[in-house]
């Protein structure tokens, strides 16, 4: 099984989210997710490493399987498509056309479970939005720490105490968007705390009104 890729990128085809990569005397054919083209579409002729997955696609008729590969600029990309694809009624060419936008802000929306972003996605209705947070949501949060949100939504935490908060109250049941606004009021409110505990602390007081 193929893992990684290293070689020349002679050719990207937006239209069907596709490369040609030349690794020694072989050129291969390798689908990448929409998310990758703008980034890709720069680096033509030049060297790119892809992490990759193999699968068998079945034709119309169901009597033959054309193996595929598929590729990813990060190992941790490919993580997200895995799980991704897992759920109900998802391929994986419906995964690799819906995942058009950064993959952190992807999983930012199934933790705080913001349907109506999901259906922004290509192929991605309202049930399917759904179906999404409902399987995938408390899978993600590794990948929605990264996210990078609009002024309309809570900041992204940047020290290293905030971002551990925001793991510990992840881990203990909260959304990701509702403890990112309480973390970000409470660093307001008393910008001298030093440690995580006392943050978490801090924060369950927040919600509780007691400051």
């Amino acid at each position: 099984m193929i893992a990684r890729m290293t070689g020349t990128l002679l050719e990207l085809d937006s239209q069907t989210n596709a490369v040609l990569l030349e690794v020694g005397d072989i050129a291969y054919e390798v689908m990448v997710p929409g998310y990758t083209v703008s980034d890709l579409s720069a680096k033509i002729n030049r060297a790119i490493t892809l992490y990759c997955l193999e699968y068998l696609e079945g034709s119309a008729g169901g009597s033959t399987f054309i193996p595929r590969i598929v590729g990813f600029p990060q190992v941790q990309d490919k993580t997200f498509f895995q799980r991704f694809i897992s759920v109900k009624g998802i391929g994986i060419r419906k995964a690799l056309r819906a995942l058009a936008k950064p993959l952190a802000d992807i999983a930012y929306s199934i933790e705080s479970g913001d349907t109506k972003m999901l259906t922004t996605l290509p192929e991605v209705g309202k049930r399917t939005a759904e179906q999404i947070v409902a399987e995938l949501k408390g899978k993600m949060a590794d990948f929605a720490m990264e996210a990078s949100h609009t002024p309309s939504k809570a900041r992204k935490p940047k020290s290293n105490i905030e971002r551990e908060a925001l793991d510990i109250l992840i881990q203990l049941g909260e959304q990701a968007a509702k403890a990112e606004e309480l973390i970000d009021r409470v660093t307001k409110i008393a910008p001298d705390i030093t440690t995580t505990d006392a943050l978490v602390q801090a924060v369950y007081r927040a919600k509780a009104g007691a400051i």
